[in-house]
This record gives structure tokens, sequence and C-alpha cells, in this order.
């Protein structure tokens, strides 16, 4: 007969922080991915901005599982894109403005559960992205006019993602918790 071994709170405690990392890692991995694989440069503006997914995994990062996985993922993932893809200049900002979007998402959605928090915490980010990426365009080219025609191209940005991830987020997470017990 075999005896259960029953894991000491230590065990316990390490095994969901590594799930956690793991998790955490992933989240990463597919914001980087999401935001290098299908994105398109605009030809408008100082820098012309960039149109991509980026923004659907680190808005499902947030929502599943809070604001540190939402910070990291989106802070990490796109600043990993900006060093890798030549917009070097910009991986310190991406790394605090995305960073605080996927932290405001997670930290609403984390206490407010359902279709409309959604909605505000994704609009949260959108604010963020908009005021974030207006000033660090105006530092990075001493122009406080041209990042105005940024703006367009992250409403599209965010708005798309809303789009994609609002339909599913509540199902998503029903499915996470029934996992993550």
């Amino acid at each position: 007969m075999r005896q259960k071994t029953v894991a000491k709170p230590n065990e316990v405690r390490a095994q969901g922080n590594s799930k956690k990392l793991v998790i955490t890692a992933v989240c990463i991995a597919l914001t980087y991915v999401f935001t290098s694989m299908v994105n398109i440069r605009l030809p408008i503006g100082g820098s012309g901005g960039l149109i991509h997914l980026g923004n659907v995994p680190l808005f499902i990062a947030a929502i599943l599982f809070g604001r540190k996985t939402g910070a990291l993922a989106g802070g990490i993932g796109m600043a990993l894109f900006d060093l890798l893809s030549g917009w070097t200049l910009w991986a310190p900002f991406t790394l605090v403005i995305v960073g605080s979007m996927g932290y405001v998402v997670g930290a609403i959605t984390e206490k407010h559960r359902g279709f409309a928090w959604n909605i505000w915490a994704m609009i949260c980010a959108c604010a963020i992205k908009i005021a974030g990426y207006y000033i660090a365009e105006g530092i990075i080219y001493g122009n406080w006019l041209a990042p105005v025609f940024s703006i367009p191209g992250n409403l599209i940005q965010v708005g798309v993602a809303a789009a994609l991830v609002l339909p599913v987020a509540g199902y998503l997470k029903k499915a996470v918790s029934g996992i993550m017990g």
C-alpha cells in the first residue's frame, strides 16, 4: 500500500511561486511574440507609430493573473520588442508606460469582476498609453505637436485589443480559476 505524502507549507509555497514565475514568463514571451509578429508601422507623425497585437496577451495576463504579472508581461515583453527591433530608444519608456498599463488593468480587475470593469480597466490603460507615449515622444523628438499624430494609432491598438479580449476574458478567468484553484 502506497502512503500519500503531504506537502509541507514551504513546499506548497515554493510550488506556487514556481507556477507564478512560469506563468509570468510565458505571458512576457506571448506579449513579445504578439508585438513582433503582427505589427504595422504607421507612416504618420514623428515616429510614425506602430499598431500591434501585443496588448492582447498583456490584457489577458493582467485580467487573469493580476497586476504583477500584467506589469511584467507588458513592460518587459514590449520593451524587449523595442530592444530587439530597432526601437531601442523607446525601450525604457515602454517598460514604464506599458508596465503601468498592465499594473492598472490587473489592479482594477483584481478588485472588481465583470465586463464593465474590464472595459473600465482598458480605458484606463488607453489613457496611460496615450499620455505616456505623448510625453515620451515629446521628450525624444523635442516637439510637442508631433505626438498628436500618434494618438489615432494608440487608440486603434488598444481598441482592437479590447475588441479581442473583452468577449473572452470572463470565460478565461473562470477557466483559470478552475485550474489554479
